[in-house]
C-alpha cells in the first residue's frame, strides 16, 4: 500500500532491521507481518508508531518489548531518518521523523500535481461498476441519489489506483414493472379522456404519471379506434422513453454519466436468458418441481434453492439477473461491483452462487450496500416534496442544495449505515457545513495567491523554496497529514468506502483553517492586513503577532499552502466534487 515517501522510507528501515536481526539469529520468523505505520494518539509520542513487535510476539515466543529493542538496535541510518526512537509498553515503536524527510513530501506533491496519491495497484485489471439501475418507472428518489454518489465515487477511486473501470446502468425495461407502467399510464389517459377505469392495484400513482400523460395525450388521441391494448402498449413505450430520458438528465445534472446502458429487454429478445438456463439445465444445476424450474443455489452456500421460471412460464427476476451477470463475466471483467440498496442484502448469497456455478470464485462479485437516507429540515424529518407533495426526488435535493453539497453529504458516512441529511445545514456558508468547510479551505488558499499577486509577492513552487524553514510543529502537522493522502486514497478504493476520503478532507481542512487563523502567512501590508474581500484575516491570530517572517519563510509557507490546496483538490476531484477558487 502506498504510504508516501516518508512512510515508505521508515517501513524500509524497519524491514531492514528485521532482516538484520534474522541474519544474526536474534529473530526466527520466516515471513514478516505487514509493516503498518499509524499516527500516535498524542503528537508528543512521535510522528509514527509501529506495532510490528507485538505482531511478532506469538511467532517469536518473546515479549513484544524485547522484540522492539532488537528492532531498534538493528536500525541503520537512524541519524538520517529519526530524531527519536522510543519503545513504549507493551511494545510500541514510537518514531519521531526528522523534519527534512517531511519536507520532501511537499516536493513529491509538487512533482506529481494532480497525480499525487494515485497508484498502479489495479494496472491491467478491469472492473465493471454497476450502480443506480433504478427501474425506469418514475423519477430517481433521494435513495437513488446516495447510490449514485457512492457508485461514482467508488468507480473514481478504483480508477485512481490504476484499474480500468467501466460504469454501467442496468435498465429494468422488461417484465411486470413495465406492464404496470403502461397500465397506470393508460388508466390516467382514460380518466383524462372522460372514461374512468379501475386503477391497477399495484400501479404507479405519482402525479408524474398524470403530468406525463397530459403531455402525451395528443399523440394518443390519434390512436383512437385502434384495437384494444394498442394505446396501452404505446403508452408503455412512450412513458418508458420519457422516464429514462429524465433519469439520464438528472444523473447528468449530478455529474454522472455511464459508459454503458445495458437493457434487460435485450437479454430476452436475444434469447440470452433462455440460453443461460439451458446451460444450467445441461449441468443439472436446474431442476423441475411442481411445474417450476429451480436453481440449485443451496449447493453454493445459499440458504435454499431459488425459482428461475414459474409455473406459468414467466421468468423470475433472478433468471434475468443470472443471464445479466453471466454476460458480465463473458465480457472479461476481473471484478464485478454491484451497488445495491441495503434491502437487497439477502440477494447477495444467491448471486454469489451464480458466480460459483459458472466456475468463478464468489468474491468475483462484490456488493456495496447503500442504506436509506433521512432528510431533515430544522431537525424535523422531511418526507414529502414541497413541489409535488410526494416523495423527495434526487432532483429536488440537487435543486435545493446543489450537486456538490448533495454528493458530499451522501458520502459522509459508511454507505451501509443510515444517513441523516440536514438540508438547511447543507446550504449554510459556515464551518458547520462540512462541504463548505472543505471547499472553503481550497478557496481560502486561492485568495492568498490573489493577495500575494496584488502585493508583488511571488509564490514559488515547493521545489524552488527553502523548505528547511518549515519546522514549526503546526507546519509539520500539516505535512504529515498531506503524506497520508496516498494511503487514504488506496484504502478507500480497496474497501469501496468513499467516506474515508470525506473524513480525511475534513481533517485536513481543519488543520488548514487552524493554521491559517493562528499563523502569519503573508507579511503585513502597511496597516490592516486585508487579504481579500472574502477573508480579511490573512495575518493570523495571537501567535502570528510574535512571528516575523523572512521573505524565505514566507515563500516556504506559500509552498506549503500550494501543497495543501493541491491535495484538497485531488481529494474532492476523486469524489466528483468541485474545488472552487472563490466562495
Amino acid at each position: 500500500m502506498p504510504q508516501g515517501i516518508v512512510q515508505d522510507k521508515v517501513a524500509t528501515a524497519l524491514l531492514g532491521a528485521l532482516e538484520g536481526a534474522k541474519r544474526k539469529g536474534q529473530l526466527k520468523t520466516e515471513s514478516w507481518p505487514t509493516l503498518s505505520l499509524d499516527a500516535p494518539k498524542r503528537p508528543e509520542w512521535g510522528d509514527l508508531a509501529s506495532t510490528v513487535a507485538m505482531s511478532l510476539a506469538a511467532s517469536e515466543q518473546r515479549a513484544p518489548q524485547d522484540i522492539a529493542q532488537i528492532i531498534m538496535d538493528n536500525l541503520t541510518g537512524r541519524e538520517e531518518l529519526f530524531d527519536r526512537v522510543e519503545i513504549v509498553r507493551p511494545g510500541f515503536l514510537n518514531l519521531t521523523i526528522k523534519p527534512s524527510l517531511w519536507q520532501e513530501v511537499l516536493r513529491e506533491i509538487d512533482d506529481q500535481g494532480a497525480a499525487y496519491g494515485k497508484g498502479t495497484l489495479g494496472r491491467q485489471k478491469r472492473i465493471l461498476v454497476e450502480y443506480v439501475s433504478a427501474n425506469p418507472t418514475g423519477p430517481l428518489h433521494v435513495g437513488h441519489g446516495r447510490g449514485a454518489a457512492v457508485g461514482e465515487a467508488v468507480a473514481n477511486l478504483l480508477e485512481a489506483v490504476g484499474y480500468d473501470v467501466v460504469r454501467e446502468y442496468y435498465i429494468n425495461d422488461a417484465g411486470r414493472q413495465m406492464k404496470l407502467l403502461g397500465a397506470s399510464a393508460n388508466a390516467r389517459y382514460q380518466e383524462l379522456s372522460g372514461h374512468p377505469v379501475v386503477f391497477p392495484e399495484d400501479g404507479y400513482r405519482g402525479t408524474y404519471v398524470t403530468t406525463m400523460v397530459e403531455r402525451l395525450k395528443p399523440q394518443l388521441d390519434a390512436l383512437s379506434g385502434s384495437a384494444a391494448g394498442v394505446v396501452e402498449l404505446r403508452l408503455q413505450e412512450l412513458a418508458y422513453k420519457e422516464l429514462l430520458a429524465q433519469i439520464r438528465d438528472d444523473l447528468k445534472l449530478f455529474g454522472i454519466e455511464f459508459q454503458s446502458w445495458f437493457s434487460e429487454a435485450s437479454l430476452l429478445e436475444s434469447k440470452g436468458v433462455e440460453r443461460v438456463l439451458e446451460e444450467l439445465k445441461s449441468r443439472e444445476l436446474l431442476y423441475q418441481q411442481e411445474g417450476a424450474w429451480w436453481f440449485r443455489s443451496s449447493a453454493y452456500g445459499d440458504e435454499k434453492d431459488r425459482v428461475v421460471k414459474k409455473q406459468d412460464g414467466e421468468y423470475t427476476y433472478l433468471a434475468s439477473d443470472i443471464a445479466y451477470h453471466r454476460d458480465k463475466l463473458q465480457r472479461g471483467y476481473d471484478v464485478l461491483i454491484d451497488v445495491w440498496g441495503a434491502d437487497h442484502h439477502g440477494y447477495i448469497p444467491r448471486m454469489q452462487a451464480v458466480m460459483e456455478a459458472f466456475g468463478h470464485p464468489k468474491d468475483r462479485l462484490r456488493v456495496v450496500l447503500v442504506q436509506l437516507v433521512k432528510l431533515l429540515r430544522h431537525g424535523e424529518e422531511v418526507k414529502m416534496s414541497k413541489r409535488t407533495g410526494e416523495f423527495i426526488t434526487m432532483r429536488d435535493v440537487i435543486d435545493e442544495v446543489g450537486a456538490d453539497a448533495a454528493k458530499f453529504n451522501f458520502l459522509m458516512r459508511d454507505s451501509n449505515t443510515h444517513l441523516e441529511f440536514d438540508l438547511e445545514l447543507a446550504k449554510q456558508r459556515s464551518a458547520d457545513n462540512p462541504v463548505y468547510y472543505v471547499q472553503y479551505a481550497h478557496a481560502r488558499i486561492a485568495s492568498l495567491w490573489r493577495v500575494a499577486a496584488s502585493r508583488g509577492i511571488s509564490c514559488p513552487r515547493p521545489s524552488a523554496a527553502d523548505l528547511s524553514l518549515l519546522v514549526h510543529p503546526d507546519e509539520l502537522a500539516l505535512i504529515r497529514k498531506l503524506s497520508m493522502f496516498p494511503a487514504v486514497l488506496e484504502s478507500s478504493a480497496l474497501a469501496y468506502e468513499p467516506h474515508r476520503m470525506t473524513y480525511y478532507l475534513q481533517q485536513l481542512a481543519a488543520l488548514l483553517h487552524t493554521f491559517y487563523n493562528k499563523h502569519r502567512i503573508l507579511p503585513p501590508a502597511g496597516g490592516a492586513d486585508v487579504a481579500d474581500e472574502s477573508d480579511a484575516n490573512m495575518a493570523g491570530g495571537v501567535e502570528s503577532e510574535r512571528e516575523s517572517l523572512s521573505p524565505a519563510h514566507t515563500a516556504a509557507r506559500l509552498a506549503l499552502m500550494q501543497s495543501v490546496q493541491q491535495v484538497i483538490k485531488n481529494g474532492l476531484t476523486v469524489l466528483g466534487i468541485s474545488a472552487p477558487d472563490q466562495m
